[in-house]
């Protein structure tokens, strides 16, 4: 892509009132499809600020603010107050996009209710991005990471596999990070991008999403299985034989569905006495000696190299591949190729490999282009040039605590 002015929604502006990671995310993929983000915090700042991991031991240096939040525009305004509401207002009154995570409860108070909004700003897009969506029973419960993930089900399956023949006692997991904010960010993008898509012909919407909802799809095969009359868990869903193998020097995963599979696998291990057995030859009969198979297999695995295993198990046609450490990720020759991270310039910190996005435009990936920058930067910039309001009215808003 030779600039942003070529990305798809180079022109658009979004308005993103949102604290958590989940509606930060939605912006922050827009954003890198040429969007005009600006994303709007309280006075002293998001306390999503303040999150670990830290960069830095000095205050506001969340890694994980500054992920969510490259390529924005920052302002702060506090919507609880009249002059705050009035400013919100400017600003949707010029976007065709507005992301908030508001709780439910509070949304009337400071008029950032659908039907207020609807009326007002009747062109507008609304996103609502929150934990259990807009709607039904839990629309005002508050939830964290850990509460999303378990009300998608996926956590009920883990661990499971290797980790759970060593751990058998372990209780229910989650996933590393935020995965499943991040899936609700997502599932957001998709949706504003469909009502943007119609926007000319259909005018605003309310666009509905909930963090828990975008959590069930991903883990709908198991939902399905209920359906079914089978309630899986994480003690029956593990294959029976292969799955983590431990290397001499790393992990890999191996998964045989099919018969080419497994004759891939026995030739790739020497094609040892034990594999012959002509009675193997069943896939049932695997199953049912999953126990026996996976011993032999994992013995045979520590005595072999990771990138070895890899390379010619992948040639025999065998199912397999290395569990990468973080650092493989960032260093890989396919990340490199598509561009994948970037250094980003950060203030006090210095560059800092970022990752991009997770698609190409144009066949380029979208670099980041700003790294976060600390509450109220472009208050000038916004509220003065682009809004046209006087610098002395607005350091009286901000005197007042509305900014």
């Amino acid at each position: 892509m030779s600039n942003r002015g070529d990305a798809p929604l180079a022109g658009f502006t979004v308005i993103e009132h949102a604290e958590g990671v989940a509606a930060s995310y939605a912006g922050r993929m827009l954003a890198a499809m040429g969007a005009k983000v600006i994303k709007v915090e309280l006075p002293e700042g998001s306390a999503l600020r303040r999150s670990e991991p830290l960069l830095t031991q000095e205050p506001e240096a969340s890694a994980l603010f500054h992920y969510v939040n490259t390529g924005k525009q920052f302002v702060t305004c506090d919507v609880a107050v009249p002059e705050g509401r009035q400013l919100l207002g400017e600003l949707m009154q010029r976007a065709e996009l507005l992301i908030d995570d508001t709780p439910v409860s509070r949304r009337a108070a400071l008029r950032l209710d659908p039907d207020t909004i609807a009326v007002a700003h009747p062109e507008l897009v609304f996103l609502s991005v929150l934990p259990f969506g807009a709607t039904g029973a839990h629309a005002d419960y508050r939830a964290y990471e850990l509460n999303v993930f378990h009300a998608g089900g996926e956590g009920y399956l883990m661990p499971n596999g290797l980790t759970l023949e060593m751990f058998p006692d372990r209780p229910p997991v989650k996933i590393y990070g935020h995965f499943a904010e991040l899936m609700g960010g997502t599932s957001a993008v998709c949706a504003a991008l469909t009502a943007l898509l119609v926007r000319d012909e259909a005018g605003g919407q309310f666009v509905d999403v909930s963090v828990q909802d975008a959590n069930i799809s991903v883990g709908c095969f198991a939902v399905q299985r209920l359906g079914d009359g089978v309630l899986e868990n994480r003690h029956g869903r593990s294959f029976k034989y292969g799955g983590v193998l431990e290397c001499s020097d790393g992990h890999v995963g191996v998964l045989t569905l099919e018969q080419r599979q497994w004759e891939g696998l026995i030739e790739l291990i020497g094609k040892p006495e034990w594999a012959l057995d002509p009675a193997l030859r069943d896939p049932l009969e695997r199953s049912r000696r999953g126990a026996e198979i996976n011993g032999h297999l994992r013995a045979w695995a520590q005595t072999q190299h990771v990138e070895d295993v890899v390379r010619r198990g992948q040639a025999l046609g065998v199912p397999l591949a290395k569990y990468n450490a973080p650092s493989d990720i960032i260093e890989s020759e396919q990340s490199e190729m598509r561009g994948l991270f970037a250094p980003l310039e950060m203030p006090g910190i210095g560059a800092v490999p970022v990752f991009t996005a997770p698609f190409q435009l144009d066949g380029e990936a979208p670099p980041p282009t700003r790294a976060a920058a600390a509450p109220g930067a472009d208050n000038e910039a916004i509220w003065c040039e682009w809004l046209g309001h006087e610098r002395e009215q607005v350091e009286q808003w901000r005197r007042h605590g509305a900014l």
